[in-house]
């Protein structure tokens, strides 16, 4: 167990948040329908629906959106969503895991190979990077959930691997767990610190990269755009920005 001061970037830069809306409902409705069809309807039965309601519900999504997206997948809706992986490499080397919920293949995967060609990137074969990455549990605080001390004691109490946090206004914790272990940890940790921002599965990277300048504005234009494509869920990636790069490009 290590408590880390410094993250950033690892899955998204700075501002994702600040998404549209619509779009955003739009990706955790399908996110939560899927959840629901692929066990039970009920999240206390159903832990991959849970984190769904609960990424939901933090981004205050109204319990109606919720309640009927989980209603699309017991009343049998003809929409039938797939999970699907893209890998890549973007500028500077940097490489990209792209995960997607689509109903046409062939539209995301044009949607998503042109998003890399046109931005400084190529897309590679599956199992391209993510041989760099490990698969693990990601649990999410907001800064309010405690200083360093208190998560990394909360953590280690939970059984978690690791611990990263970053105390700034932007900052947050990030614990680890074993894929096996993420919702045992979660649930232990909501005793403790309350409910979570996220609970999901991550890609966490080996090794970062440091991107300069020059790289990362295209490499932000790459994942602003991947971000807006409706069937991509999330983006992860092995890139460090330093904080003065970032304010640099806005």
């Amino acid at each position: 167990m290590a408590g880390h001061s410094k993250f950033k970037n690892i899955m998204h830069r700075k501002g994702a948040q600040d998404k549209k809306r619509s779009a955003q409902f739009s990706k955790l409705s399908r996110e939560i329908t899927v959840a629901a069809k692929m066990g039970m309807p009920d999240p206390d039965m159903n832990p991959r629906l849970r984190a769904a309601v609960n990424a939901a519900k933090a981004q205050s999504m109204p319990k109606d959106n919720i309640q009927r997206a989980i209603d699309k997948a017991t009343k049998g809706d003809d929409e039938n969503y797939e999970e699907v992986r893209y890998e890549g490499y973007g500028p500077a080397g940097v490489a990209l895991i792209v995960e997607a919920l689509t109903d046409n293949r062939n539209r995301t995967a044009t949607n998503v190979r042109t998003a890399f060609s046109k931005n400084g990137g190529n897309l590679g074969a599956s199992g391209a990077v993510s041989h760099g990455f490990e698969r693990l549990g990601l649990i999410e605080y907001p800064v309010g959930a405690g200083d360093e001390e208190k998560v990394l004691e909360a953590a280690i109490e939970a059984g978690a691997d690791d611990v990263e946090s970053e105390m700034g206004e932007d900052g947050g914790h990030q614990i680890w767990t074993a894929v096996e272990s993420l919702h045992e940890v979660a649930s232990a940790l909501e005793k403790s610190l309350g409910e979570a921002e996220g609970v999901k599965l991550a890609w966490r990277p080996n090794i970062k990269v440091d991107v300069d300048e020059n790289a990362a504005g295209t490499l932000m234009k790459l994942i602003d755009v991947l971000d807006d494509d409706d069937d991509v869920q999330t983006v992860w990636g092995n890139y460090e920005i330093s904080d003065d790069v970032m304010e640099k490009l806005g």
